[in-house]
């Protein structure tokens, strides 16, 4: 039993490293994104965090994040849809994640999020922004 409490106090030390994102929003967007960080620990891919709220007084039957990877210069080097979450309740907020996996991320690399398409619950209609410009000019902004 002290065996797997000192790994688990050597574990919780060495915890994933925090690196915050960048969040766009459409101005019409039914989802706003909060407290997105990164999380990345000494193996396997790094992992968005983050807390989705609904603005609208109506469920949302799913929504979709997407992720954009700038490098130091600003070029767009990778782009990443979640996939779709599920129901997000009138004024709630819930967190979730999203694992980018498939592309390298380096620590000079610029990370941008949003919400790019909404459904609402019994509606065949989907909200949809592009929201590529968006972050691209976030990512011009955060450069050195």
């Amino acid at each position: 039993m002290t065996l797997l409490s000192t790994a688990m106090t050597l574990w919780l030390a060495a915890g994933p490293a925090e690196r915050p994102t960048l969040v766009v929003q459409a101005p019409d967007s039914p989802v706003r994104l909060d407290h997105a960080t990164i999380l990345a620990g000494a193996e396997g891919p790094p992992v968005l965090l983050y807390a989705a709220t609904n603005l609208t007084d109506h469920q949302l039957e799913q929504f979709t994040i997407i992720a954009f990877i700038f490098s130091a210069d600003g070029t767009l080097k990778a782009r990443q849809m979640a996939p779709a979450r599920r129901t997000l309740d009138a004024n709630a907020t819930k967190y979730s994640t999203m694992v980018l996996d498939g592309f390298p991320i380096d620590p000079s690399d610029v990370i941008v999020v949003g919400v790019s398409q909404a459904q609402r619950v019994d509606s065949e209609v989907w909200w949809r922004a592009d929201i590529q410009a968006a972050a691209e000019a976030a990512a011009r902004r955060k450069k050195p």
